[in-house]
């Protein structure tokens, strides 16, 4: 089984850098972390719910959860995903389909990445 061994997220790139037990070596950045997150909010019990508009989201804290996994709190609020080293994983072995569909998806729903504006009443 891969273990995670070192996790360091960089705030200014807003990338999580993943370092395994067998030497390989991700980084993910805080928009597919989010957009992909392994809760049941995003993944819908079972139909997957699109998250959209998270391009510039970043991530907040980091709270280990025992020793196979990591809990992670986004800016936006959302932090409700247990992010296990199998998951991470697999995130990293298939990023390119993973992104894909997730593009695929967003322009299916006349949806994208960029932040929505936010307005504050005077």
């Amino acid at each position: 089984m891969h273990q995670v061994t070192k996790l360091h997220y960089h705030q200014k790139s807003k990338l999580l850098d993943v370092l395994f037990n067998d030497d390989i070596s991700a980084s993910f950045s805080a928009e597919i972390l989010r957009v992909l997150s392994p809760s049941a909010e995003v993944r819908g019990h079972g139909k997957p719910v699109l998250v959209s508009h998270k391009r510039d989201v970043g991530i907040k804290q980091i709270l280990p959860v025992g020793l196979y996994a990591v809990k992670l709190v986004f800016d936006d609020g959302h932090n409700t995903g247990i992010y296990s080293w199998p998951y991470l994983r697999q995130l990293h072995e298939n990023r390119e389909t993973l992104w894909q569909d997730y593009l695929e998806r967003l322009q299916a729903a006349n949806s994208n990445r960029e932040a929505t504006l936010s307005f504050k009443q005077l």
